[in-house]
């Protein structure tokens, strides 16, 4: 099945062009040779994308770690499928890690858990992330967001943008982003009002500047880290790459309230309406999440884990510290 090229997008407000890339600007020969020892995990979230996730770990297994020699590390991150996820993945060549045996101190999985364990568990120096749910998924969403950080020594975090053809039934996708992120950049976290997609799985970073700072839970995590990097490293320090057409799964709009909310109550927190802890300021220690309950009438009631897990160089350091007796 092809997918037509959907037209450039026009901005009203330009982002700044020597922080906007396009994937077509980066090969795969070209990176390999410019990294040097610089080493690079691609982790894939994944929970029942048994339809999907074969074909993407194959291509990233075949074009960009036996063709050129630019993938390190390829992880299939399974955070608790019910189906044969991590058996396919496994198969297809991948090195597939059981998010519930990461840190299980801390709660249960969620897509921000997720993405934080496999932060834990990797080793490269760049981590790339990609939707596990992806149709017409090539190296492009691989090349795009690692070719930046690769040639732009101060760029620290990159994040994909692209568009989605209308699907079946007749919706493009981005409603969470339109209705609930967009709006809360505007009136809160004005200094990203040119992030094309602040919501987009597609997106990797330097690993010093991604271990410093808390990841959210669930769904809040990819608008969470971009107001935390902002405010940690600078907005100047995040690129963004057109990624061209993305085709996905469309979730359904019950689904999508629980993922507003969650986003919600963490940018609220940001905001200090509910007294929480600022960037990098969570404790080390271990604890579940809090639990939002969402009351519809219609779909039936939603529990939403929210908060936030601590940064990883933090989970470290706490490691490598001796407890010290409790005195009294």
């Amino acid at each position: 099945m092809s997918f037509p090229r959907p037209e450039t997008p026009r901005f009203t407000t330009p982002p700044p062009p020597e922080r906007m890339f396009d994937h077509g600007d980066f090969a795969a020969a070209d990176l390999a040779r410019v990294k040097g020892t610089t080493t690079i995990t691609v982790a894939l979230p994944a929970r029942d994308e048994a339809a999907t996730i074969g074909p993407i770990v194959d291509t990233l297994r075949t074009r960009l770690v036996e063709d050129v020699p630019l993938i390190d590390e390829l992880l299939v991150v399974d955070d608790g499928s019910t189906d044969d996820t991590a058996a396919i993945a496994g198969d297809a060549g991948a090195t597939v890690i059981d998010a519930t045996a990461i840190l299980p101190e801390y709660g249960p999985g969620g897509k921000g858990e997720a993405l934080w364990r496999s932060l834990h568990a990797s080793t490269g120096d760049l981590i790339v992330w990609c939707d596990a749910d992806i149709r017409n998924f090539d190296e492009r969403f691989v090349l795009g967001c690692v070719g930046p950080l690769l040639t732009r020594p101060r760029l620290g975090f990159v994040k994909g943008f692209y568009r989605r053809p209308l699907s079946d039934d007749g919706e493009g996708g981005g409603r969470v982003t339109e209705l609930m992120a967009r709006p809360l950049i505007a009136t809160i976290f004005p200094e990203l009002d040119t992030m094309v997609q602040p919501l987009s799985g597609e997106f990797g970073g330097r690993r010093e500047l991604l271990e410093a700072v808390p990841f959210h839970r669930g769904y809040a995590v990819d608008l969470g880290l971009l107001i935390d990097l902002s405010r940690r490293f600078g907005v100047e320090r995040i690129g963004q790459v057109d990624l061209g057409a993305r085709v996905h799964r469309n979730r359904p709009l019950r689904e999508l309230g629980p993922q507003a909310a969650a986003i919600l109550a963490m940018a609220l927190r940001r905001a200090g309406d509910t007294g929480g802890a600022g960037p990098g300021e969570a404790p080390p220690e271990a604890a579940g999440p809090a639990t939002l309950v969402m009351r519809r009438p219609e779909f039936g009631d939603a529990r939403i884990a929210v908060g936030e897990l601590p940064p990883i160089a933090a989970v470290r350091a706490a490691a490598r510290s001796p407890r010290r007796p409790v005195t009294s």
